[in-house]
């Protein structure tokens, strides 16, 4: 990923730096931006790769090897003839970024180091919608205090907190402005959840779960890299992410990607947001359920699918067996899902719908009957080649690009993490 493809924009693009303290902050930033984006490279690479002098790289490079942010990898040969180049790495072991996502049923943790090195990987069960915003925020921050000290143990320091909402957030303010499948409304989690940390009161930052799953698979998905990307959640609720030219589409006021609300039945049930025939309400997982499932369609009250994972398995073993009653509910479900995944494509002209949660746990059945919706309904096909492909992340990529923003927070400014209190440990 380049300089100018990356989602959040860097430290000094927006104006110049007008201080030696800015700039130093700047060219730190352009340094460890690159090697975020390379597996590693040489002083030289890095100089002419960012158009700064190769002393002043030789010299921040000094400092970030003293702060263990990078660390020597080896020699690296150019061409036949000519000097070998040392080659640097980014590091970071000890400075770590929490990702979160709570959603309807569930808390997902992410935990990384600087590097993307995976430290906390944790699911836990939790009703969020029958607890309410205050029992669901006590439960979040003894989530995120225990993955904490888990970093800690592991010997990093846990400089940021990401946290995935499946909910329209003002994302400025760190404000849940509304959450229908959790029936939240103007909560200042960000604010709320790094005071509840306690000792650790982390600087918190919050956004919606399909944007921070784009931003994850962007960074490191299957289709990472891709230029114009879409991502859909497959939940109870479903949300997009959308990323055009490499930058996370927005919008004028933060709420774009809300296709779960598109409307494609006007005559379809309520959906959660009090409106009629929404597209969640089509390809949701609870549709998926009450279709596939109508004997337990009766615990599906307020949308809530008790022990979701263990409902999608039950329909994936019955796929595999051949139960032809789950067949048809998916072949229906892949129908509405190419349906709305057309508009999309005609809206967007994405190269990947890029599909997580349940729609990639059940691709095997589900996809080929959204594919070949989507063909038959793209105004451009067959020269929009857009395909529908399922996360390799699972359930657990919006708590991936929670953390990936904290990373990408910590790159942007690295003097945030070259503090005293975060100095390493001797080697």
């Amino acid at each position: 990923m380049t300089q100018e493809q990356h989602l959040i924009p860097t430290a000094g693009t927006a104006t110049e730096p007008t201080s030696p303290a800015a700039l130093r902050r700047t060219n730190l930033s352009l340094v460890l931006r690159h090697l975020h984006d390379h597996a590693s490279a040489s002083r030289a690479d890095i100089a002419e790769a960012t158009g700064l002098h190769r002393a002043t790289v030789s010299n921040l490079m000094t400092e970030l090897l003293e702060w263990r942010l990078v660390r020597e990898v080896g020699i690296e040969h150019v061409g036949a003839v000519g000097r070998p180049r040392r080659a640097v790495a980014l590091h970071g072991a000890h400075v770590g970024a929490l990702g979160l996502e709570i959603n309807v049923d569930y808390i997902a943790v992410h935990g990384t180091d600087l590097s993307g090195r995976a430290l906390v990987e944790r699911r836990v069960t939790f009703d969020a919608v029958g607890s309410g915003p205050e029992r669901s925020l006590r439960r979040l921050a003894l989530v995120a205090r225990e993955a904490g000290e888990a970093m800690r143990r592991a010997g990093t320091i846990p400089a940021g907190v990401g946290v995935a909402v499946p909910a329209l957030v003002d994302v400025a303010r760190g404000v849940v402005a509304f959450a229908p499948n959790l029936n939240w409304r103007d909560l200042p989690l960000a604010a709320r959840l790094s005071s509840a940390l306690g000792p650790m009161r982390l600087p918190v930052a919050v956004d919606n779960d399909a944007n921070l799953a784009a931003l994850a698979e962007y960074s490191s998905g299957v289709a990472a890299g891709t230029p114009h990307l879409v991502y859909l959640t497959g939940e109870v609720g479903v949300g997009g992410g959308v990323i055009i030219d490499g930058k996370l589409l927005r919008g004028a006021d933060g709420l774009a990607g809300e296709v779960g609300h598109l409307p494609v039945d006007p005559a379809g049930d309520m959906c959660g947001c009090g409106r009629q025939g929404c597209w969640e309400t089509k390809v949701g997982l609870a549709a998926l359920v009450r279709t596939a499932m109508p004997e337990q369609s009766y615990e599906l009250a307020d949308e809530l699918v008790p022990d979701p994972e263990e409902r999608v398995m039950e329909i994936a073993r019955g796929l595999a067996s051949g139960d032809r009653r789950m067949l048809d509910a998916v072949a229906h479900v892949g129908k509405w899902l190419g349906l709305g995944g057309s508009i999309i494509v005609n809206l967007f002209n994405p190269g990947a719908i890029v599909v997580g949660g349940y729609f990639a746990t059940l691709a095997e059945w589900l996809l080929p009957h959204a594919q070949a919706e989507l063909t038959r309904l793209v105004v451009g096909s067959p020269a929009a080649q857009c395909r529908f492909i399922a996360s390799g992340f699972g359930f657990g990529a919006p708590s991936r690009g929670a953390a990936t923003i904290v990373v990408n927070q910590l790159i942007d400014d690295p003097t945030a993490i070259m503090d005293p209190t975060l100095r390493p440990a001797a080697p």
